[in-house]
């Protein structure tokens, strides 16, 4: 029903994950080693791809740009956390937290769009080495960038269209750490649900198809490396799967749980905590899993640092 005795909402309190002043500052520190990690996860990864001319490869440029958008994703959602974390009031504006929505849309659904295509290059890679490179040219890779990127803006466009011309005109008090649309919806004034219905069929568009083209891809991939019969090419490319998967698990299935079930008056308790494993977590994990733990990564860090002390060496003498 509308509240048309009150006036529109300029500003909202975050609630935060817990308002026990002992586990704040344990969550800071939590908080803060999650994102320093990210960054530097992150901004290795883009660096020693820069570097090294043998990471010019189509797997290592989607690489980067899910680096960018996990680096951009936890820069719109962490540093404001850690200083509502120290702080008595936690308040931000009614366009703070709209530009925070925004901006979380855009890279968090851009994240969905790289994770699918990277699939599909794993899918080709392994699959189909032999056409790998006439499959996988510089121009689809550019298109496919470009595709993700869009379809991240354009999702980001409809789902915020559809929760900010709500009115907000009663509580301004957003159960969460940070400004997400189920969490904004539950304190409209108004009927939401064609707003929900706009959110879930976008969810179906950027969460249901590319996870599933994602478990076609690494199923494909499975019943190849089955076929292999080199155990030890099987036992490695089994755990080059599996984390690969554990990580589209953690992003897809908090993601999913959160955008696409039945929403309720509340934000509930355990929907804050879930979307702390694809606001925060994976974020920190893609490079980690995706790329670090790669051997011509560590190649490219060991000549990278190795080039270092070698200048370094020379200056001193």
């Amino acid at each position: 029903m509308r509240q048309s005795n009150q006036t529109q909402v300029t500003e909202f309190l975050l609630l935060g994950l817990s308002d026990d002043s002992h586990t704040q500052k344990l969550l800071f520190i939590v908080f803060l080693g999650v994102y320093l990690v990210t960054v530097l996860a992150n901004l290795l990864l883009m660096c020693l791809v820069q570097a090294d001319s043998r990471l010019h490869t189509p797997m290592y440029f989607f690489l980067c740009n899910l680096s960018l958008a996990d680096l951009c994703f936890s820069t719109n959602i962490i540093p404001q956390a850690l200083v509502h974390l120290l702080s008595r009031k936690k308040v931000i504006s009614f366009t703070r937290c709209a530009v925070q929505l925004i901006l979380f849309l855009i890279f968090g659904c851009t994240q969905c769009a790289f994770l699918a295509v990277m699939s599909y290059d794993r899918y080709v890679a392994i699959c189909n080495p032999l056409h790998y490179s006439s499959v996988m040219t510089w121009r689809l890779c550019v298109q496919l960038a470009a595709g993700s990127w869009t379809s991240g803006i354009l999702v980001s466009v409809v789902d915020t269209t559809f929760v900010l011309r709500l009115p907000y005109r009663g509580s301004n008090s957003i159960a969460h750490f940070f400004c997400e649309a189920p969490a904004l919806l539950v304190l409209a004034s108004t009927d939401t649900r064609t707003s929900e219905m706009a959110i879930f069929l976008m969810g179906v568009v950027i969460l249901l198809i590319p996870v599933s083209l994602i478990l076609v891809s690494y199923s494909h991939i499975i019943v190849t490396v089955v076929r292999m019969k080199s155990a030890v090419r099987r036992l490695k490319a089994f755990s080059t799967c599996g984390s690969h998967l554990l990580v589209v698990i953690l992003f897809y299935g908090s993601a999913i749980v959160t955008y696409m079930t039945p929403k309720t008056f509340t934000f509930k308790e355990q929907e804050k905590l879930v979307s702390v494993f694809y606001a925060m977590v994976t974020p920190m994990l893609n490079p980690l899993i995706y790329s670090l733990r790669n051997k011509d990564v560590k190649g490219a860090l060991k000549k990278v640092a190795t080039r270092n002390f070698l200048c370094r060496l020379h200056i001193c003498h």
